[in-house]
């Protein structure tokens, strides 16, 4: 077997591990959600295959003739490749939950063998190359660093241009496609070239039926558009990501707030700016419900700092966002967002970037919001929704960090969620200047409960003060 081919089916075969493992992770996300924990039970799932597949392969291949061996198993690696993405949508919706358990199974299920297989190709290939041993250094040495060089190609072309222009299953239908065909060049036979064609239509066609869970799927999330049924309404809809319900909107109506946080969030805005913001900043797009109640009922500019470049093409294309002279979106993320607009004011900065599933932790942390308390004009408010359940080690974090930058803060949510005897979206909210939690509490509904300042400071108690430097966003959040 040519020099070329063995060292081309190394490098493909550790290009297509890497190349899972990070699909794996949009793959997984509409069932665990994307969080520290999903990257480390899909990184402790790739890491195990490997050195599972490196011992099988390196056993099989003193046992049997690596020549014969090789291209199989690159043929039965890229069946598995393209099986993958389905074997996680027949078992995520039953399985799905953000425990270690249900990551580890699921990140298994769909990504343990075919990386496993696949890691069996580096001590095959080393086998067929081997000719004495006064040359084992130079070989084993040159197919890691093949090896190596495949995984940093995979990475490379995977977090930075497939995720981004193609879903997750043809990516996976793509690389094992490239894996069957290396695997016929390396098996002598029509037999393996009929039989290993038609293998491949069977999983492409049989990995085909079991689409995707979403509508849209995006670099960063699984994109769903319902229709929901409002008495009086026939225009609303909700945008679910990753299977959270993340806006829900009135495509005819941009007054319409569905949402409980929505419309205790207004209200503390409301007891400060009677006519509304003139300017507000969002950290986060989503379904851009609070922008178009902003401009249609106060006529504000918006400036939107959006990471998911896909969500303002469907807040257009499917929610009723009217785009104008109103509306500037910044797509990126928001840390670097925050310093293209450093020389503008804002009356108002809403956080909405926060999910039941996802919590980019670097947006919750003290030089975050201190760099938001420099884009406040001197009466501004920061106000930010954040989902928590009991114990609420997360949401009372956040907000003694926004107690670490603003001299003035609030907490409003219902009193069973104050005392902790249940979750769900919990406004906080920061200001420079004296909080009116009268004014607030006279404007939202009864059941719910306003704490400024001291009140807020006990009930935050002794909360860790997250930062750039210590922020365990993810381990601080209980789900339900």
């Amino acid at each position: 077997m040519p020099r070329f081919l063995i060292s081309l089916c190394v490098f493909a075969a550790s290009a297509a591990i890497l190349v899972l493992e990070i699909v794996a992770g949009r793959i997984l996300a509409p069932y665990v959600g994307v969080s520290l924990q999903t990257f480390s039970g899909i990184i402790g799932t790739i890491l195990a295959a490997l050195a599972v597949g490196a011992w099988v392969g390196g056993r099989v291949a003193d046992e049997r003739d690596p020549v014969a061996l090789l291209g199989p198993t690159l043929i039965v690696g890229g069946v598995l490749a393209i099986a993958s993405p389905a074997l996680v949508y027949v078992l995520g919706p039953s399985a799905s939950g953000e425990s270690p358990a249900v990551i580890l199974l699921l990140a298994t299920v769909g990504f343990f063998l075919p990386a496993a297989v696949l890691a069996a190709v580096t001590p095959l290939a080393a086998k067929i190359t081997l000719r004495n041993l006064d040359t084992t250094g130079s070989v084993v040495g040159s197919l890691s660093a093949i090896g190596t060089a495949g995984a940093l190609f995979g990475t490379f072309v995977t977090g930075f241009i497939l995720i981004a222009a193609m879903p997750s299953q043809p990516i996976t239908w793509a690389t094992g496609g490239i894996l069957l065909v290396l695997g016929l060049v390396a098996t002598v036979g029509k037999r393996a070239i009929i039989g290993t064609g038609a293998v491949f239509l069977v999983a492409v066609l049989g990995s085909a039926v079991l689409a995707a869970p979403c509508d849209v799927e995006t670099a960063y999330s699984c994109a769903v558009i319902a229709d929901r049924q409002v008495e009086g309404r026939e225009s609303v809809k909700a945008l679910i990501l990753d299977r959270f319900v993340n806006s829900v909107v009135d495509t005819e109506d941009p007054t319409y707030l569905s949402s409980r946080y929505a419309r205790v969030l207004v209200a503390a805005v409301q007891a400060q700016f009677p006519d509304g913001p003139t300017r507000a900043l969002y950290v986060g797009g989503g379904g851009f419900t609070l922008p178009r109640f902003y401009q249609a009922t106060a006529g504000s500019e918006a400036v939107v700092l959006e990471i998911d470049t896909v969500l303002p093409k469907i807040a257009v294309e499917r929610l009723g966002l009217v785009p104008g002279p109103w509306l500037t979106i910044l797509e990126g993320d928001a840390r670097i967002g925050v310093r293209k607009v450093a020389s503008t004011r804002f009356d108002l900065v809403v956080g909405d970037a926060f999910s039941g599933r996802a919590v980019p932790w670097h947006l919750t942390t003290r030089e975050f919001v201190s760099d938001l308390v420099s884009l406040l004009t001197d009466d501004g408010l920061y106000v930010i929704n954040v989902i928590d359940h009991p114990p609420l080690r997360f949401v009372k974090a956040e907000l003694a960090t926004l107690a670490a930058v603003f001299p003035h803060v609030a907490v409003i949510a219902p009193a069973n969620y104050l005392s902790g005897e249940r979750g769900g979206n919990f406004v906080l909210v920061g200001s420079n200047r004296d909080i009116d939690a009268a004014s607030i509490a006279s404007l939202v509904p009864a059941n719910e409960f306003v704490l400024a300042d001291a009140d807020a400071h006990g009930w935050a108690g002794d909360a860790v003060t997250l930062t750039d430097d210590f922020a365990p966003a993810d381990q601080l959040l209980s789900r339900p």
